[in-house]
């Protein structure tokens, strides 16, 4: 039985910005995406490098194939605010994939990050029969851990010095969320 919904929306009671729209990443937004990734809050909580450019970004894009990923912007007045991103495994592993995602320095906290990760998990439950997520979260970023969790994420460990970062090593939590069709419940906030 699909998933009725892959979490309980934290902000149930806030309005998403209003045009807010979620839509399948072209190569019509290489620009943008790249911008997005030059910020500094949203480049902390990613493995990108500073000073990524327009080649690198149009090359990451052109890379994935349909079956291997799905990458969705959240665009607000025709501005890219958000990135998501399944990229499905293959061979033994072929049920799983890695999310990745991030939100635009200044629309954080805004819902974007709720309305990408639940578009990500229906595609990967109910359209692509992947039947686990996995993801790294640097181990201080409370908010995106947070927001995991709600979603029915669960920490499977922590990875010391995994990425270099601002100077120094840093540690990530890696964490997963299973298909409810699998026995797996989502995890209930607090718990």
């Amino acid at each position: 039985m699909p998933d009725p919904s892959p979490f309980s929306h934290p902000h149930a009671d806030r309005r998403l910005p209003e045009g807010l729209r979620l839509r399948a990443a072209e190569q019509r937004d290489v620009a943008g995406i790249t911008e997005l990734s030059n910020l500094p809050l949203y480049r902390a909580g990613t493995q990108r490098l500073p000073f990524q450019s327009e080649d690198v970004t149009a090359r990451w894009l052109g890379s994935g194939g349909e079956a291997a990923s799905t990458v969705v912007v959240a665009e607000l007045d025709g501005r890219i605010v958000g990135l998501g991103g399944l990229h499905r495994q293959t061979g033994r592993r072929q049920h799983v994939a890695i999310l990745g995602l991030g939100v635009h320095d200044d629309f954080q906290r805004l819902g974007i990050g709720v309305a990408l990760l639940d578009a990500l998990l229906d595609a990967a439950f109910n359209w692509l029969q992947i039947r686990r997520v996995e993801l790294t979260v640097f181990s201080d970023n409370a908010g995106a851990i947070a927001l995991y969790e709600r979603a029915g994420f669960r920490g499977e460990g922590l990875l010391r010095a995994y990425a270099f970062r601002n100077g120094a090593y840093a540690d990530v939590i890696a964490m997963a969320r299973m298909s409810w069709d699998l026995g797996f419940e989502p995890a209930q906030a607090g718990s």
